[in-house]
């Protein structure tokens, strides 16, 4: 089959497929950063010896975030099912997607958030709190501001790991590259076309991971 030909008969499907996978980790981002992050520094700021320090509040974000990120993926698409289906009412397409892709990302964001908030040199908060500044100014100004390459980098990471996750979405009638790759590609036997849409994919990727790496990199030089 010549390059023409495969497009001519793919290249529709493959446009709306990549659609798809941009509507999906979009919208999904976007609403786990909104949970992700407020978690993440909620997590920080309870820690003990923090400005925040609740060690009762901390253990509970603790174990409810490591309990969500225990569950593989695959497996959290269907037991979460019902809960979906009340959600958004429908566990298939797009729409029936968002849910799960929110609750597996939600909780890896706020880990990263985590790591990236403790890299802050403890001493520079507690010199600002000795200047006399206020709690959320310190959270605002010096501790999200510091973190800023890491969490960029973070947030890279996330939306990787978002996009896979889109792929495996296909096994359950998700749509998008990965639906492509196992109803056509591996279905019927379309090999041309999974190798298509497995390139496709890693260009993402690596534009993504680009972006992410230059952008981190010029926020350190601010």
């Amino acid at each position: 089959m010549s390059m023409r030909e495969f497009i001519d008969q793919w290249g529709d499907i493959l446009w709306e497929g990549a659609i798809q996978t941009f509507q999906m980790t979009s919208i999904s981002l976007i609403i786990a950063i909104l949970i992700g992050i407020p978690l993440g520094v909620a997590v920080v700021l309870t820690r003990p010896g923090q400005l925040l320090a609740n060690r009762f509040f901390y253990q509970v974000l603790n174990i409810i975030i490591n309990i969500v990120r225990s569950i593989p993926f695959i497996i959290l698409l269907f037991f979460i099912i019902p809960f979906t289906k009340f959600i958004v009412g429908t566990t298939i397409g797009v729409e029936g997607i968002i849910v799960p892709l929110v609750l597996y990302t939600a909780p890896y964001i706020a880990r990263l958030m985590e790591t990236a908030l403790l890299e802050v040199d403890h001493g520079v908060i507690e010199a600002y709190k000795a200047m006399g500044m206020k709690r959320g100014q310190i959270i605002w100004h010096v501790l999200l501001r510091e973190a800023r390459p890491s969490i960029i980098l973070g947030l890279t990471l996330a939306t990787v790991s978002l996009i896979g996750a889109t792929a495996m979405a296909g096994l359950v009638g998700g749509g998008g590259l990965g639906d492509i790759a196992y109803r056509y590609g591996f279905q019927q036997y379309e090999t041309p076309l999974m190798y298509v849409v497995v390139i496709l994919l890693i260009l993402l990727v690596q534009v993504l991971q680009t972006i992410g790496n230059k952008w981190s990199a010029h926020l350190k030089r601010d």
